[in-house]
């Protein structure tokens, strides 16, 4: 018997292959956003601290409100998605309108104002909670396109696994390319001034390439039935769609956890290891297992299954970024390598996790009778961008909690408190990711129960009989 007696909101008819040139062109997105947001995930608590003169606790305490302002945009741009009907489609007009703004909200996220502390801080909060609206405006469609490009569940896959190289793709460019070309622009001016003028770079190319995620992609599968959506379907899916849930707190865990170890790090390779010229090489070791791991993902799939994948690779990550606690900071070569391991696990299991989304999606469908993509992905993407917060809040608030001051050297307690947020708190976070992903019960034989019976739903409503 099925769950609901309403119309599904999307046909359900492509099953046609995706070219690798519109994969390539829809994986551009991705990297778009990543070269962006990456660089903010990564240095702006730095660049808060260090150079634009905030203290850690005003900068970390700043990263949480503006998650609570999220808590509000983002299931309402959700919403929007849903409900937009253009000659681009529904989700492309998004990336052509957002691209410039997006690049250039995140260049006045690296400007330093020349104003009074307080005003200094007013500023921050307006152009990082603006740069994050803009983010939900591009990444909730942005994501949400995936299903409309085709529901070919092995495309869907392969898209997925296109989609995190390029994204990785974008950590290692930012590992690699921001400390070289702040320093480099910063000599030949001021550091305030190189940073601008980095931001201002990958601004530039991260626009370029949601403009050419735009015009690579299709959306195949259009509306035929236009459901009412209103804000309240928000409460209805996180009342049925269990998977969902269990998907939306492990992302918070899981990029929680990245985002916490990514902003850490130039604090704990400059201060506790004295190696500032590793910064780059220690950063950029959390984005290259990437071309490893992902390539080999749909074969573990398939392999051992999903939980299995998920369980071994958050074993690794426990494993490695827990070590840290017990390396002395001299050995570098193994902690390089604790940083490796420690990313093989967290890589694959934060690539995997994308290609569960549109699992929920269907479950959705099958639970309330509403296909609501464009809501799910913005429900996904408060809880991505919770668990990016943490890597400013967490390590802000501790940091200020053991006496860090910028730009000296640290005391004792102070590189006691580094060191803890970089082994011990990501090592409960991914505990409890490990415990969490294990109440993931949407196995594939229960997907394919449902895919079939939205099938004939579909069936049914295109005869006529629904």
């Amino acid at each position: 018997m099925e769950s609901v007696q309403q119309r599904p909101a999307y046909e359900q008819h492509n099953s046609s292959k995706i070219q690798m040139g519109e994969k390539i062109g829809y994986a551009s997105g991705d990297l778009a956003s990543n070269l962006i947001y990456q660089t903010i995930s990564i240095y702006l608590l730095f660049f808060y601290t260090n150079i634009y003169g905030l203290s850690a606790g005003a900068a970390g305490t700043m990263f949480l409100v503006v998650r609570i302002i999220d808590a509000i945009s983002d299931p309402i741009v959700g919403t929007l998605v849903d409900k937009t009907n253009t000659r681009f489609g529904r989700f492309r007009p998004y990336l052509l309108y957002g691209a410039i703004p997006f690049a250039g909200l995140a260049l006045l996220c690296f400007t330093t104002p020349d104003f009074s502390e307080n005003g200094k801080l007013i500023y921050a909060y307006i152009t990082y909670t603006g740069l994050s609206v803009i983010y939900t405006f591009i990444n909730v469609p942005y994501g949400a396109l995936t299903p409309a490009i085709t529901n070919n569940n092995t495309e869907i896959v392969s898209m997925t696994s296109v989609r995190m190289i390029f994204a990785n793709l974008g950590g290692v460019i930012v590992a690699y390319f921001v400390p070289f070309l702040s320093e480099y622009f910063g000599e030949i001016t001021n550091p305030s001034r190189g940073w601008q003028l980095t931001m201002g770079t990958i601004g530039i190319v991260g626009a370029l390439l949601l403009l050419f995620c735009f015009f690579s992609t299709k959306e195949r599968i259009k509306p035929v039935n236009e459901e009412k959506i209103s804000f309240t379907d928000l409460f209805e899916q996180f009342k049925k769609n269990r998977p969902l849930v269990i998907l939306s707190i492990f992302f918070v865990l899981i990029f929680g956890v990245n985002s916490i170890s990514n902003s850490i790090g130039i604090y704990y390779v400059t201060y506790n290891m004295d190696r500032t010229d590793l910064v780059k090489w220690y950063t950029v070791l959390g984005s290259i297992p990437a071309f490893l791991c992902i390539p080999l993902i749909p074969i573990l799939n398939k392999k051992i299954g999903k939980k299995a994948l998920l369980n071994y690779s958050l074993l690794l990550s426990i494993l490695g970024t827990f070590s840290l606690l017990l390396i002395p900071p001299n050995m570098v070569a193994l902690i390089l390598i604790s940083r490796i391991v420690t990313a093989l696990g967290t890589l694959t299991a934060g690539a995997f996790m994308w290609a569960l989304i549109p699992e929920t999606i269907e479950y959705g469908e099958y639970v309330t009778g509403k296909r609501l993509s464009g809501l799910i992905y913005a429900i996904i993407g408060f809880f991505f961008k919770c668990g990016m917060a943490l890597g400013g809040a967490v390590p802000g608030l501790v940091l200020a909690q053991f006496g860090y001051t910028a730009n000296q050297i640290q005391t004792p307690a102070a590189l006691l408190g580094i060191l803890i947020t970089t082994s011990v708190i990501p090592a409960i976070i991914l505990l409890l990711a490990l415990i969490n992903i294990n109440f993931y019960k949407l196995d594939d034989k229960k997907l394919a129960e449902i895919t079939d019976t939205l099938k004939k739903r579909a069936s049914l409503k295109t005869k006529g009989g629904y």
